[in-house]
């Protein structure tokens, strides 16, 4: 049986348009941090990297599965965690951010480890070294489902900060998460769908 997020997990990926809360327990990531402008080359070729690494933890996982409750699992979408800007106007240019692919629960460190040798040993690319594996729990959560482009995203925000005031909440990271549910390089920007979230107590 295929492991499907969009499936199995839909309270993590089945965010409303109207903000609510969740909670969010430990995830397992492939990850690999930046600075920039997200529009810029360097930031494409990080997402790249990732999704190589990904798409090869999938095969070997797939090609050497036998007795396992799953047999093949489809890759989880990207995600990003972007830290808060302290300027009255953004400046993408100054922009810190980690990307990242979480992976199922049955993916281990060492399976990990043994699929970016072989990336490496297919493809030179230095910005393989700087993926890592490590865990995240962000907990108790605000979010919502925005649907449009990056740059309209204050719009729910701004939803997101007027309901955690309705609701005595505050947030306790410095940075957002954003998970990506679709492609925006196959996808009209105005139908992007992009689930955010605040981490609260």
């Amino acid at each position: 049986m295929k492991y499907e997020w969009k499936r199995q997990e839909k309270e993590f990926y089945g965010a409303k348009k109207s903000p609510t809360l969740v909670t969010v327990p430990v995830q397992n990531y492939i990850m690999i941090s930046g600075k920039g402008n997200p529009n810029d080359s360097d930031f494409s070729n990080r997402v790249s990297a990732l999704y190589s690494l990904a798409y090869a933890i999938k095969m070997a996982y797939k090609a050497a599965a036998t007795q396992n409750e799953f047999d093949d699992f489809t890759v989880f979408p990207l995600e990003g965690i972007w830290q808060n800007i302290e300027e009255t106007e953004l400046v993408k240019e100054n922009l810190e951010y980690t990307i990242m692919i979480r992976q199922p629960e049955f993916i281990c460190k060492d399976m990990v480890k043994a699929a970016l040798e072989r990336v490496k040993l297919k493809k030179s690319n230095p910005l393989l070294d700087e993926i890592s594996f490590d865990t995240m729990q962000d907990g108790k959560c605000v979010e919502i489902l925005h649907i449009g482009t990056f740059d309209d995203e204050p719009i729910s925000f701004e939803k997101m900060e007027q309901f955690m005031l309705s609701n005595n909440l505050e947030r306790t990271k410095s940075y957002h998460r954003e998970i990506y549910l679709n492609n925006a390089n196959l996808v009209e920007k105005s139908k992007l769908k992009t689930i955010l979230r605040y981490a609260v107590k």
